[in-house]
């Protein structure tokens, strides 16, 4: 006697039902596995990013620490230039002055500049005129004030006048 209404089947040990959840776990396998790589790879760029970045960063602060130095040679001699300039200047204008202090009646045939003596070389025609009109306008400059003088054919005289700046008053 039968007790059952259909024929038996023959049972399986892969069900459908089985196979559906063995497909569903092995897709979130190979998701999760896909997700790892995924991420390892992103870890192992970013690694690599960052180490090309320190080293273009100490690339950079190689190149900084030498613009920073050129910088600063060129500023040593910007400034070097300037007092250089300045320098000039004030020469340029002490030896326009020293011109302009010499009357026309007195004539240099050398004059010698230095820190902190002038000594000046010309004829003139008696020592009056000498000591009026040179002598008197140094002496307010100069410390120290000496005059020579040597006769020449013609009646003038030729002077050799040597000036000098205490050097503790600078």
């Amino acid at each position: 006697m039968r007790h059952s209404f259909i024929a038996p089947r023959p049972k399986r040990f892969v069900t459908p039902e089985f196979r559906l959840v063995l497909f569903f776990f092995a897709t979130t396998l190979v998701m999760l596995a896909g997700t790892y790589a995924f991420l390892a790879y992103q870890s192992w760029n970013f690694t690599q990013q960052r180490q090309a970045s320190s080293a273009h960063i100490e690339k950079l602060q190689v190149e900084i620490a030498d613009f920073e130095s050129k910088i600063a040679f060129i500023e040593r001699e910007r400034q070097l230039g300037e007092e250089i300039f300045t320098a000039n200047t004030v020469l340029k204008e002490s030896i326009k002055n020293l011109f302009d202090l010499v009357p026309e009646r007195i004539t240099l045939s050398r004059a010698e500049l230095d820190k902190n003596a002038l000594i000046l070389y010309g004829v003139t025609p008696t020592k009056d005129i000498y000591e009026f009109m040179l002598h008197a306008p140094l002496r307010s400059i100069f410390h120290r004030s000496y005059s020579s003088f040597y006769p020449l054919e013609n009646g003038w005289l030729r002077f050799v006048s040597t000036n000098y700046l205490d050097e503790e008053e600078l």
